[in-house]
């Protein structure tokens, strides 16, 4: 688009700081409270679509197709071999309620991938890289010229729509998210704004909350321990970055499969013969995987909502904030595109 990587990071903190706002504001929150439940139950279903479609790509067992856009991969590769081997060994184990189920069928198949996947062993330590390069660098200025605006909000809205999505879906999961609020709301909210706030200036991109949090849940994780403690571990990685390297993509491939598989069971929690809302939410969780992104979902998916229930006679029953999102995505298409 012609600008430096500089005026992109202050596009990066101006998005932040919008975002830490609309968080400190309680206008996120509010936000939330607002999402109606079928919409939640798809939020939580397309997560499960997106991982497993991130999953079977990492594993090789999909790969990308002119003709039909994807397409069998080679079943004789080892990735696929020992991914498959990985799922299977994940699933077993959970269901012989194996503590630690997920982190053996990854370890087993990075041990493996040693013999028969061609990985190879790079050492344990290393130091980290200097940040003196990126450490605020950041061009605010440039960044608040009229060309890149539409950058900042594109750059505001993803980070506000993907992150909260990831936030409900994985919290869902995790049995946190109760009708008409979420446990410890707040706390993950400025957890999450305040990341990319500080990560602008470190000079990274904007950071969120990966859908591949949700193994941790599944692993057990409710309390915060379990992201503490992998904070800790992402900070010694720094030091054992070889190490760490060494675990191949088709390793973690298994887990990010079995995790998706049981995202997927809160679709019997749709009312099945109401179209107005099982319509939007088969939207919302379709358009995730196939868009690659988690915000187009749930822009489709409050649009869809919100004109059905307008052409059927049904607008009273939707909340006012889902009639707010849904001009905000319609406007962002209008004027941005789906970029």
């Amino acid at each position: 688009m012609g600008y430096t990587w500089q005026v992109a990071l202050g596009a990066v903190f101006i998005s932040g700081c919008l975002f830490l706002i609309v968080t400190v504001t309680g206008l996120r929150e509010l936000f939330i409270q607002g999402i109606p439940q079928s919409l939640r139950t798809a939020i939580t279903v397309g997560i499960g679509m997106f991982l497993a479609l991130i999953a079977l790509k990492s594993a090789g067992v999909v790969a990308a197709s002119p003709a039909t856009f994807v397409t069998l991969g080679d079943l004789h590769s080892a990735p696929v071999v020992l991914a498959t081997l990985g799922f299977l060994i994940i699933v077993a184990l959970d269901k012989l309620k194996v503590r630690g189920a997920i982190l053996i069928g990854i370890v087993t198949v990075t041990v493996l991938s040693f013999f028969f996947g061609g990985n190879k062993f790079h050492g344990v330590f290393d130091a980290p890289p200097s940040i003196a390069p990126t450490f605020m660098q950041l061009d605010i200025l440039g960044a608040l010229k009229g060309g890149i605006l539409n950058v900042v909000l594109v750059f505001f809205l993803v980070e506000m729509f993907d992150a909260t999505g990831t936030l409900m879906g994985v919290a869902k999961r995790a049995g946190l998210l109760v009708p008409g609020k979420m446990e410890r709301m707040n706390k993950a909210l400025l957890a999450d704004s305040g990341a990319i706030f500080a990560g602008s200036l470190l000079g990274t991109s904007s950071t969120t909350a990966y859908v591949e949090s949700a193994a941790g849940v599944q692993a057990g994780g409710r309390t915060g321990l379990t992201a503490v403690v992998v904070a800790l571990l992402f900070l010694a990685c720094l030091m054992i970055s070889p190490l760490a390297g060494s675990v191949p993509a088709y390793a973690t491939a298994p887990a990010l499969l079995f995790v998706g598989c049981l995202m997927l069971r809160d679709l019997v929690e749709l009312d099945w013969e109401d179209t107005t809302e099982v319509i939007p939410a088969a939207v919302t969780a379709l358009t995730m995987p196939f868009t690659y992104s988690i915000a187009n979902g749930l822009a489709f998916g409050f649009i869809t909502y919100a004109v059905l229930k307008l052409c059927t006679g049904r607008a009273r029953e939707v909340h006012a904030m889902v009639w707010v999102i849904a001009a905000v995505f319609l406007f962002k298409f209008a004027y941005i595109g789906g970029h």
